[in-house]
């Protein structure tokens, strides 16, 4: 069965009563930030007290990632706090990880090896911790593909939209077109590497109709889910992202007709008039997966 990441919401690790309290909004997943959110001379205290709380809180079926901070400098040195997030967080239990502003499959094989390094030194299973990609740059868009398959570790790749028009020198709008070429670039990348592609946020809150748009466009696109900055936005998504019951039943008679007709392998077949071959098999299967996932169907 698919693991589902239609939502993924963003939580500073700063906030205690979000460490504790985020995961009554069930969203598929749960993003605690120790990056942008976090002030600089707050990143220690933010760091200690997610560690407690992933020692102490359960979660329920939220999947939680934890978005270190950067393991380099844009000058290529050292950063002070991405490897002490990666030996702090790792034994305590996290087991997913969003590398940001990745720009190359140079900063996912590095920290690759930093985590086969902590696993070892912890007694946990070599490639436990897996990895989420931030690609924020137009660099890290063009190597979307190298970076999705440079590590078995690399389960999903996300798209930044606020950092990207930024670097690229160009302003975010809502109707989103100076985004189209990256976000198809992204999400062929994770079909082509089998791994997840996420959508950037929207940042206006209010705009539930402007962001329902987005989100629609981002599934449109590909995409296996789209993060969020607000509860409000989980419905929405997970509204979209979520195949319908018509498709379903509609999906379940493909795949039984398929079955009783052998036609696995190769052929074509009518089901309600319409033709069924290999390729309607294979997106019937993909929303049948879904469904389970989403509780709809055993």
């Amino acid at each position: 069965m698919k693991r589902l990441r239609r939502t993924m919401l963003f939580a500073p690790a700063s906030n205690p009563k979000l460490l504790f309290n985020t995961s009554i909004f069930k969203p598929d997943c749960i993003l605690f930030d120790l990056e942008d959110a976090v002030k600089y001379d707050e990143k220690e205290a933010a760091r200690d007290l997610l560690v407690e709380a992933l020692k102490a809180v359960d979660f329920g079926n939220c999947e939680i990632f934890v978005r270190i901070n950067p393991l380099r400098t844009p000058f290529g040195e050292k950063a002070p706090f991405g490897e002490l997030d990666v030996k702090a967080l790792v034994p305590a239990g996290l087991t997913r990880m969003r590398l940001p502003m990745c720009e190359k499959p140079e900063h996912i094989v590095e920290l690759d090896q930093l985590l086969s390094e902590v696993e070892k030194e912890n007694n946990i299973e070599a490639g436990t911790v897996k990895i989420q990609a931030s690609l924020e740059t137009p660099l890290g868009v063009m190597n979307a593909l190298a970076i999705a398959q440079s590590s078995d570790r690399v389960v999903s790749i996300s798209f930044g939209a606020e950092d990207f028009t930024r670097t690229l020198g160009t302003d975010r709008t809502k109707a989103g077109t100076e985004l189209f070429y990256a976000r198809s670039q992204v999400s062929m990348a994770a079909s082509i590497a089998k791994v997840d592609a996420i959508d950037t946020v929207w940042s206006d809150v209010s705009d539930i109709e402007g962001f329902r748009k987005e989100a629609e466009s981002a599934k449109n696109l590909g995409f296996a889910g789209k993060s969020c900055i607000h509860p409000s936005q989980i419905k929405v998504v997970h509204n979209i992202f979520t195949p319908s019951m018509e498709d379903v039943n509609k999906s379940i008679e493909i795949l039984e007709a398929a079955k009783s007709a052998n036609i696995e392998s190769g052929g074509v077949i009518t089901v309600n008039g319409k033709m069924v071959d290999i390729p309607v098999i294979a997106k019937a299967e993909r929303v049948v997966s879904l469904a389970k996932g989403a509780g709809l169907i055993k």
